[in-house]
């Protein structure tokens, strides 16, 4: 899996991107929660829950289905994620957290199709480092992990955020001289 704070970076790139027009910082922060929130699946261990085992790590809370169950819930208790821009934003961000670890180079797969079907998923071009789990994270393979991090996701997700920043600026000073 990528890191955790790793996770929260690619709704918040969105969020940028889109603007604060479209996705409010409220939702933008949401949506960063939310996409963290899948990896709460690491308390399964403590219990005895098997990495392989459908509530196991990257199982059923990693799934499509999972962000979308979140979404919903979310929705029925606060009035902004109601909005359809909203809520497929926090859909996409929470959803994000699966599809993000689908393309790392290690685990078991992601249960991206739970209910329908537990076959764990990789993506077809795995090139983030899977990150190791607990202590272990502060070793050379935790760096490396930070490194393949920064350039298959945090660098991509600031041109991203770059580019609709630049865009909506470019958008503004065109109708400004109109």
């Amino acid at each position: 899996m990528p890191t955790i704070i790793t996770h929260a970076v690619v709704p918040l790139a969105l969020a940028v991107a889109a603007g604060p027009k479209r996705i409010p910082a409220s939702v933008a922060v949401a949506g960063a929660a939310l996409a963290m929130v899948p990896d709460a699946d690491v308390i399964g261990f403590g219990f005895g829950i098997d990495y392989a085992d459908t509530w196991g790590h990257r199982g059923a809370t990693h799934a499509l289905a999972f962000a979308l169950l979140v979404t919903a819930a979310l929705a029925m208790v606060w009035r902004q994620a109601r909005a359809p821009l909203a809520f497929a934003f926090l859909f996409l961000a929470t959803a994000s957290h699966g599809l993000l670890d689908s393309l790392t180079d290690g685990g078991l797969g992601i249960a991206l199709l739970w209910p329908v079907d537990n076959a764990r998923y990789f993506a077809p071009f795995t090139p983030i480092r899977v990150s190791p789990i607990g202590a272990d994270f502060f070793s050379a393979r935790g760096l490396e992990t930070l490194v393949s991090e920064l350039r298959w996701v945090w660098l991509p997700c600031a041109l991203l955020a770059l580019a609709g920043w630049s865009w909506r600026r470019h958008l503004r000073t065109a109708s400004a001289r109109a």
